[in-house]
């Protein structure tokens, strides 16, 4: 097991080699530029040289990536163009809102995937199953934010029940001592802020949770047809065993392998940043911070941002791979 996490973590140092070298090059091949967007349309070449000059842009882009990564190697993740503070303490406010929303998200559709896909399994080809196969269809059909509209319309601005922008109240006040806001509330010890933190999640985490749970239902009803039908399980009805107690060693446990797998790749997706949920929800996380870099050609931001949400996503898959271990010990002694 240990031979297995160093070779991965070992691998890890081409990949990051190879998303940085991608995500270089990429975005200074985007139309315009840092100077273009500071300075406006009325700028003059001689302004934008300056500024050209000044961050080094008009260097040869290998010299730029050797300067870039001499600064990462470092621990230095560079400087925001646009609000002049350092890259790895916007990464610290704005990372914890994503992972609170990721884990909200996967919450909602584990609660409801997992049980969907199984009762499915159960009831196959009946009305149950046929409505799950729809269901799931539309989940994953539907554009993440024509869901998040129409969620604020219903829930925010008709029925009033929930807010419909930001991380909390703007009549609350706290203090963020781990920018994660449901924490921070409870260390505070003001549940009326923990409650209200909680419905300004409540809305994004069921619209970018919507895809995850479509995908996890129809992974879940199928891995339960296929593990059900095993001679082993079969070996355990017949000894007489209880059939839930079937269900829950037999079935589940073997059926969970590949629902964990898609697991650890939604958890990777979503914490790379749900840049139009938390557009739409105006949500302060790494999905609209890289956003508005985007817009405005803020290069070290992009560069250190989406580096890191890479390490997060290879760090992720890392621990579902080790987690098989866990679910199936024929792995683990392998």
């Amino acid at each position: 097991m240990l031979r297995f996490v160093v070779r991965r973590l070992l691998l890890l140092i081409p990949i990051l080699f190879g998303v940085s070298v991608v995500v270089f090059i990429g975005i200074r091949n985007l139309p315009g530029g840092p100077a273009q967007a500071l300075l406006g349309e009325r700028a003059t070449e001689q302004d934008v040289a300056a500024i050209r000059h000044q961050y080094g842009l008009d260097k040869p882009v290998w010299e730029q990536y050797g300067r870039y990564m001499d600064t990462v190697l470092h621990g230095n993740l560079g400087t925001s163009i646009t609000t002049r503070r350092s890259v790895t303490t916007e990464i610290g406010e704005r990372f914890p809102a994503t992972v609170e929303l990721t884990l909200a998200a996967m919450t909602f559709a584990l609660l409801f995937g997992i049980p969907l896909g199984f009762f499915a399994a159960k009831h196959h080809g009946g009305i149950f199953d046929h409505f799950s196969l729809v269901a799931s269809l539309i989940g994953i059909s539907i554009p993440i934010f024509f869901l998040a509209l129409i969620l604020k319309y219903v829930f925010a601005v008709r029925l009033g029940w929930l807010p419909t922008v930001g991380q909390i109240g703007v009549f609350e006040d706290i203090p963020h001592p781990t920018n994660f806001y449901l924490l921070d509330a409870l260390i505070a010890g003001d549940w009326g802020a923990f409650w209200d933190v909680v419905k300004h999640l409540i809305l994004p985490a069921i619209a970018l949770g919507s895809i995850p749970l479509a995908i996890i239902t129809r992974i879940t009803r199928a891995s339960v047809l296929d593990v059900q039908n095993e001679d082993y399980v079969r070996t355990a009805r017949a000894k007489g065993l209880a059939p839930n107690a079937v269900d829950r060693r037999h079935v589940m446990r073997n059926a969970m392998l590949p629902v964990s797998t898609v697991i650890g790749l939604q958890i990777g997706l979503l914490l790379s940043g749900a840049v139009l949920t938390e557009t739409v929800f105006a949500f302060g996380g790494m999905g609209s911070w890289l956003y508005d870099a985007i817009q405005s050609r803020n290069y070290p931001v992009l560069q250190s941002g989406i580096l890191f949400l890479a390490v997060v996503f290879v760090i992720v898959n890392l621990i579902v791979d080790l987690s098989y271990a866990f679910l199936n010990p024929r792995i683990r002694l392998s």
